[in-house]
């Protein structure tokens, strides 16, 4: 679920502090039964740092959350993101990452290598403070890390993932575009058979463009 932000909410992130400001505004709007539960954000960055977008990507429990790490970065294909911080809470208020964090930051960071969006930060909030994984040195000892390091086909099938999900923002692209040409003729009075020879599209597709 992409996070509703503001045009003054999409700043450009300069620290780490920066990051908490905007994450913990929103994990206060979250209704009270959902701040006892973990949660799991990717934040898609420009190149200049500054925010695109937000999506939460999982809801757990109180004590642990799901993530897959293409379902972490769908999102960031589609969205052209080019950087990447991830983010979770922990309702108990306990910064210390566990070594499931740990792991699970590992094996973002490599997903990112091969998708060319790098994971730059991880972040771990609650209401009142936050621990950041670059901040304390964790993230660079990660970054060394060689357990996650995918095998060649493993590789493969990241990159062709990550095709399919660039094809199909191509084509969502490309359909809304023929939408729009469809609805322009339209106003202009073309008939079925100009649109249909500008267009490429059937008689039957055009009718069923609204």
């Amino acid at each position: 679920m992409t996070i509703e932000l503001s045009d003054k909410q999409k700043i450009k992130l300069l620290n780490s502090d920066d990051v908490y400001t905007v994450m913990q505004g929103i994990l206060l709007r979250e209704e009270k039964i959902d701040q006892e539960k973990e949660h799991f954000w990717m934040i898609g960055l420009a190149n200049n740092n500054r925010i695109l977008y937000i999506e939460l990507v999982s809801l757990g429990s109180v004590n642990a959350v799901t993530v897959e790490p293409m379902n972490v970065f769908r999102v960031a294909v589609l969205k052209g993101a080019v950087k990447a911080i991830i983010a979770h809470n922990h309702p108990s208020g306990e910064l210390k990452p566990s070594d499931a964090d740990k792991d699970l930051t590992d094996r973002l960071i490599q997903v990112g290598r091969i998708l060319n969006i790098p994971v730059i930060d991880h972040l771990i909030i609650s209401v009142n403070s936050y621990l950041s994984f670059v901040d304390t040195g964790l993230f660079e000892q990660l970054e060394d890390s060689t357990k996650w390091v995918p095998a060649f086909e493993l590789i493969e099938r990241i990159k062709k993932e990550e095709k399919k999900i660039r094809d199909q923002a191509v084509q969502e692209e490309k359909e809304k575009t023929i939408k729009k040409v469809v609805k322009n003729a339209r106003r202009k009075g073309l008939s079925v058979d100009d649109i249909a020879e500008l267009t490429g599209l059937t008689p039957e597709e055009i009718a069923k463009i609204k």
